[in-house]
């Protein structure tokens, strides 16, 4: 663990250094001071020598010279004095184990006897043959053929050399000791900025991007503090400029109305919006696939337009029909400088547009059916007229009558066509008021009980006022009431019914008609309310039930107006339900004409 630190490491190092250093230092002093002790006991032991030579060699009486030489020498050594004549004489020592010179010395060191026979001096080290002790020795010849020898045991400098030793050891020791101290504290003075930089590294990956680094120093870890915080600064900036560009791109493509799927080459979906999303889940509804997150399959039509793409390197157009709406999908290519990197696809619902474009020309189709027949009536019976096919005045009178139905009938397809569109351009005006609800109602079906006579059917009327008063516009309203009941009469079969439900509270006025008619297919529920559409495409199941196919249209955009709601409900031969709701709380609290 104490290597995976930085105050370790550094702490570790320098005390291995410093130790080894010293070491190598300790063994070359006690190297030195060895010799060095040996050298200065040599020298010392030779002075004496000398001088007990000189001593000898100026006097005569040999009590004189011992006695001298027993003041000049050390208490540890021995002096031994070989005599001209061959008298040999040993001084005393105060070292117990140092034996007394013998002349046997000389068979053994050849040294020695040079001493007396070459006049020649010699300092030397020695092992005694008795007691296998180490000994010193310096030899000087005197005038007439004798000597002086010095001799000193080697334990006396082992003991000062182990004294030094000690010192030695002592002050490594404290040097290993300071040492450890002080590299302890540099490191960690070192360390100590760097673990502020971890830490707040940390900071920064957890996208803490205000945190600083304090800076203690003006070395190069002071210097490296400022750049990290200069780099934090500059991170920050980046990561919310990146940010800022991303939460923008997202926006953009989640706020589109088309769908956006991002793709790479092997097909993956990186980014989606919402309208993609639900088209990729009609998708796989509509081919019975389950798909988790971990497993999403890409639909058909994208995967060729993407291996298209890939392949062509250039934009793929596709048409999809999908639960019973058309897309449109355009897919251009994703360039990494010149590497196609995958590609975008935008999915447009074309449904409404393709739908409007169809009742555009069912529109023309439409305007054009029902202006033909009058049109060809007028011209026919006029013609009739003006060559006197018809001779007596009661037939141009009858080719005269239907000559003037004909002309109602177009004048009042165009009227409803004007008003359609001043409806749908917004320029219709309604003239809010108070109506009493129920003369209004029994009015109107008062106008309809002779067709429902005629027709042998049963109008009824249920009424239930909890306020006999509603805010509308008498007139726009009582337009609704008879295309409703028109149609409910005209496609209500004889001794059927057409019943008129009528509620009024303080929150809405609810209408409904209902009736036991043809009722209308399923499928054509969702277009009653389009202009100049028929349940009935053949348009001929009864002459006398013909209508423009404009009715409930118009009666729709008047509810609209109203803020109102209309609805329908209708089963194949059992019978049909309008119904209405006009809102009419902010009416009673503000009552006024409203314009649209």
């Amino acid at each position: 663990m104490i290597w995976r630190s930085v105050v370790g490491k550094l702490a570790i190092t320098i005390f291995l250094l410093v130790s080894f250093v010293l070491f190598i230092l300790s063994i070359f002093l006690l190297e030195f001071f060895k010799s060095y002790h040996i050298s200065e006991a040599e020298k010392d032991m030779m002075q004496t020598a000398s001088k007990i030579s000189l001593i000898a060699n100026q006097q005569a009486d040999r009590k004189y010279i011992q006695e001298t030489t027993e003041l000049i020498k050390t208490p540890t050594s021995r002096v031994a004095i070989m005599y001209p004549d061959g008298e040999l004489w040993v001084s005393n020592t105060s070292a117990r184990d140092l034996q007394e010179f013998n002349r046997a010395w000389f068979e053994n060191e050849q040294e020695l006897s040079d001493v007396i026979s070459t006049k020649k001096e010699v300092q030397k080290e020695i092992i005694l043959p008795e007691n296998k002790m180490e000994i010193i020795i310096v030899g000087t010849p005197l005038l007439d053929n004798g000597a002086i020898f010095v001799y000193q045991s080697l334990e006396v400098i082992n003991q000062t050399e182990a004294e030094t030793s000690k010192i030695i050891v002592l002050a490594g020791g404290i040097a290993l000791v300071l040492t450890t101290f002080f590299a302890i504290f540099l490191s960690t003075r070192i360390s100590s900025p760097l673990i502020k930089m971890r830490e707040a590294a940390s900071n920064l990956t957890r996208g803490e991007f205000d945190t600083k680094v304090p800076i203690l120093t003006n070395d190069e870890i002071g210097d490296l503090a400022k750049e990290f915080n200069r780099m934090g600064q500059q991170l920050k900036f980046h990561i919310n400029a990146l940010r800022q560009e991303k939460e923008q791109l997202s926006s953009i493509v989640s706020s589109m109305a088309d769908g956006v799927v991002t793709l790479n080459r092997n097909g993956d979906m990186i980014v989606t919006n919402t309208p993609a999303d639900k088209f990729i889940e009609n998708w796989y509804f509509e081919n019975n696939i389950k798909v988790t997150r971990k497993n999403q399959t890409l639909p058909k039509e994208l995967n060729e337009a993407l291996q298209e793409v890939i392949n062509d390197e250039k934009k793929a157009l596709r048409e999809i029909n999908l639960q019973g709406r058309n897309y449109v999908m355009l897919m251009t290519p994703l360039y990494d400088q010149s590497y196609i990197r995958g590609a975008v696809a935008v999915i447009r619902d074309m449904t409404e547009e393709r739908r409007l474009d169809i009742l555009r020309k069912d529109f023309i189709a439409n305007v054009s059916h029902e202006l033909r027949t009058p049109i060809s009536l007028l011209q026919g019976y006029s013609e009739a007229i003006v060559d006197d096919i018809a001779e007596s005045n009661e037939e141009k009178n009858e080719l005269a009558k239907i000559i003037h139905e004909e002309s109602l009938r177009m004048n009042r397809l165009v009227n409803e066509l004007l008003d359609i569109a001043q409806m749908e351009a917004g320029h219709i005006k309604l003239n809010i008021e108070s109506v009493d609800l129920d003369s209004f109602v029994q009015r109107i079906m008062k106008k309809f009980q002779g067709l429902a006579n005629d027709n042998q059917l049963k109008l009824s009327l249920s009424e239930n006022f909890s306020i006999p008063s509603a805010y509308f516009d008498p007139d726009r309203i009582e337009q609704v009431f008879t295309n409703l009941i028109d149609n409910a009469i005209r496609h209500t079969n004889e001794n059927g019914f057409v019943h008129v439900n009528v509620k009024n509270t303080e929150e809405e006025l609810y209408v409904a008609i209902e009736d036991n008619g043809s009722g209308i297919p399923e499928e054509d529920l969702p277009f009653v309310f389009e202009r100049f559409y028929k349940a009935d495409k053949s348009r001929t199941r009864n002459n006398q039930k013909k209508g423009t196919g404009l009715g409930l249209a118009i009666a729709k955009n008047i509810i609209d107006t109203h803020h109102g709601l209309l609805n329908v409900q209708s089963k194949l031969n059992q019978g049909t339900t309008f119904s209405f709701i006009i809102p009419q709380k902010d009416y009673r609290k503000h009552p006024k004409v409203i314009e649209r």
